[in-house]
Order: C-alpha cells, then sequence, then structure tokens
C-alpha cells in the first residue's frame, strides 16, 4: 500500500468520526446486537453464536449502504472530486484509498462484537474453530458490501441515491435463492453461487473453501475495478 493510498484512506476514516451519522451506526449497531445476543443465548442456552452471525449478517445489509453512500456522491456534489483528481495522485489511489479508509470503519464495527466471544466461552465451551471462522466470514462479507456501496456511490452525486443502488444491489444478492424456484438447469447453480447466504452459511459452521474465498475476493476486485472504469466517465468531468 503506497503512501497516497495510506494519506486517502485516512482521511476517509477521519470523515467518518466527524459524521454524527457514523456514531449513531455505531450505536444502534451495538444495540441491536447486545439485545439479541442476550434473547438467543436466553432462548437456546447454547454456547454458539451461529444464530448471531446470521443477525449480524443481516444488520450489515441494511447498515452498509449508509456508510459507503457519502464516499463518492458527496465529493462529486460538492465539487472536492475535481480538486482530488487534479492532484499527483492515480484514480487507482483514490479508489483504494477510499476503500481502506470504509472498510477498517467497518472491521471498528465487527471488533465490538468480540466480546460475545469471550461471555460465552466464560460460561460454556464453543467451537472455537466455528466462532473464527464465523467471525472471518462476516468480515469478508462485509468488504464485499463495503465495495459494492463504493461502487454505488461512484455512480451518482446524491448519497440517496447511491444508497438505494447499494440496497438494491445487496438485496439482490442476499435474497437470490429465493428466486430459484423459478429456475431450473445450470441457472439454478449459477444463482446460489451468486448469492451471498450460502457462502457465509459455510464460514459459520466452520467450513473453509477455496470457493468461498475467492467468491469473496473476486467480487471485491471486480467492483473496485468497476469502481475505477466509472472514474473515467465523462459525468466525473
Amino acid at each position: 500500500m503506497t503512501n497516497k493510498i495510506l494519506v486517502i484512506a485516512r482521511k476517509e476514516l477521519f470523515t467518518y468520526f466527524k459524521s454524527p451519522i457514523a456514531y449513531i451506526i455505531l450505536v444502534v449497531t451495538t444495540s441491536v446486537f447486545n439485545i439479541f445476543f442476550y434473547m438467543i443465548i436466553d432462548q437456546n442456552r447454547e454456547a454458539t453464536l451461529h444464530d448471531i452471525f446470521q443477525v449480524m449478517e443481516f444488520m450489515f445489509v441494511f447498515l452498509v449502504p449508509l456508510l459507503t453512500m457519502h464516499v463518492f456522491a458527496e465529493e462529486k456534489a460538492t465539487g472536492t472530486m475535481e480538486f482530488l483528481m487534479t492532484t499527483p495522485t492515480t484514480n487507482t489511489d483514490i479508489v483504494l484509498g477510499k476503500y481502506w479508509g470504509s472498510f477498517i470503519f467497518f472491521s471498528l464495527m465487527m471488533v465490538m462484537p468480540a466480546v460475545y466471544y469471550l461471555i460465552i466461552e466464560y460460561f460454556g465451551q464453543p467451537d472455537r474453530w466455528a466462532v473464527a471462522t464465523g467471525f472471518f466470514g462476516l468480515w469478508l462479507e462485509g468488504a464485499f458490501f463495503v465495495a459494492i456501496g463504493i461502487l454505488t456511490s461512484s455512480w451518482a452525486r446524491s448519497q440517496v441515491v447511491a444508497a438505494i443502488s447499494a440496497y438494491a444491489t445487496i438485496f439482490l444478492l442476499y435474497f437470490s435463492v429465493s428466486f430459484l424456484k423459478y429456475f431450473s438447469g445450470p441457472a439454478v447453480e449459477v444463482i446460489r453461487y451468486l448469492g451471498t447466504l450460502g457462502h457465509a452459511a459455510n464460514f459459520a459452521v466452520g467450513l473453509i473453501t477455496p470457493g468461498d474465498i475467492a467468491y469473496y475476493v473476486s467480487g471485491i476486485i471486480f467492483c473496485l475495478f468497476l469502481t475505477r472504469i466509472s472514474m473515467e466517465n465523462r459525468l466525473w468531468h
């Protein structure tokens, strides 16, 4: 990672901490996770975070577009993007810097629920491997969602439009398995692979496969590549 990428990432990260929305999301996320953790543990009486992972995944579907909607849209609306592009910084540096800044903030959201593991470890004997892979899977999926959010933000000048576009894309991937009954043949396997639920479910039960990792990594690279292309669009100028 070059110094230019680090500077942009640091600036993007500081932007989050200057925004009241970021703090609201952190408070709401922590509160919701705590409530569901207590309810699930109280009902299941099991030393596992499997159901918590499902709640976290569902929450990230709604929260990540709110975190990323400003990344490019706000700068385009205020005109600061033109200034950034006149600096001796490549478009690739800008995309990667903004992505890393947003991803680091998302990673901070992933750190807070780690205390749940300490709780179930104290009171029970959890499957440590499944807990570790579950967090790793959510982290990868979140990285993918962040890349999608940044891509849709590069398409619009309005943060609302950027968020709606991100919701539409992420919802389509998240709920794609619901449409399997309308397809048959090879299309079923394609849709099943493109959906995020199956990949995340494997990590939640302690199963890591090259295909699942490749799915998230290739998705991130593809989104960042499209974002880079979007910056070349005439609407930027």
